[in-house]
């Protein structure tokens, strides 16, 4: 088991209503990365899906790296 993949990472998922988003959250912190429902200077990725609206703009406008899922899980695999 890997852990530490994301050490002092913040990470928002978008959209939040998401389902699966529960597990993505659980991988996040149990590889050592933070989950956050928002958008901010130290956010270090966005996952975002097709409705992400506002918080992707806010992260296009930071210069915060825009990952979907499956680089996400690429990242968690590595």
């Amino acid at each position: 088991f890997r852990s530490h993949l994301l050490p002092d990472r913040l990470v928002t998922l978008l959209p939040e209503e998401r389902q699966h988003d529960v597990l993505q959250r659980a991988r996040v912190s149990a590889e050592g990365g933070k989950v956050s429902g928002s958008v901010s200077k130290k956010t270090t990725y966005v996952v975002a899906g097709a409705e992400a609206g506002s918080k992707l703009e806010r992260a296009n406008e930071l210069g915060i790296a825009i990952l979907d899922e499956t680089q996400l899980l690429e990242i968690l695999h590595a």
